[in-house]
């Protein structure tokens, strides 16, 4: 019969993994000297950008992700870390993370990876300065826009001093 520590271990391993398999980028933060409260207001702020935190313990963690395409994580994890589960959109985990860091010195982004890339703090930083799908999305209309207005505008200046024109002559000839 198994012991209940090594059946909660397992349990979280198979946690760890069938998570890792359903999410589109995991990132390990180091958390170090930062208060409960102060991660129960990180785990808050993920969940509006459909992110999670997860402190499980680094042994188990380790053996979730060696061996599979994860191994890169496994390197990453050492000392009170935690592993954050994106499901959606990393680039609004990746913003409340930053903005979490730059409020608190002891936070550290250390890696993580986003579908196949293995990410570095400096990409993460990086993907937490783009602007939001929204925001991407309204630039790219506006842009495939600006050849059709410029169009419009043209043809219509066309008319417009066609029509001045016409008022001109109109004012020099006598009624």
């Amino acid at each position: 019969m198994k012991k209940l520590g090594l059946i909660f271990k397992e349990a979280s391993q198979n946690r760890i993994k069938n998570t890792a398999k359903e999410c589109s980028a995991i990132l390990v933060i180091k958390y170090a000297g930062i208060s409960s409260p102060a991660l129960s207001a990180l785990r808050q702020a993920l969940k509006g950008s459909r992110a999670r935190l997860f402190v499980p313990k680094n042994n188990v963690a380790s053996r979730a992700f060696k061996g599979n395409e994860f191994k890169a994580l496994a390197e990453l994890i050492s000392g009170p870390c935690g592993l954050v589960f994106i499901q959606d959109e990393p680039v609004a985990a990746c913003k409340v993370l930053a903005a979490f860091s730059k409020e608190h010195e002891q936070f550290k982004l250390a890696g993580g990876i986003l579908e196949d890339k293995v990410l570095q703090k400096k990409d993460i930083e990086a993907m937490a300065s783009l602007p939001s799908k929204e925001v991407l999305r309204a630039q790219v209309v506006c842009t495939l826009n600006a050849p059709i207005t410029q169009l419009v505008l043209v043809l219509k200046a066309n008319l417009r001093n066609f029509v001045y024109c016409l008022e001109q002559i109109k004012q020099k000839k006598p009624n």
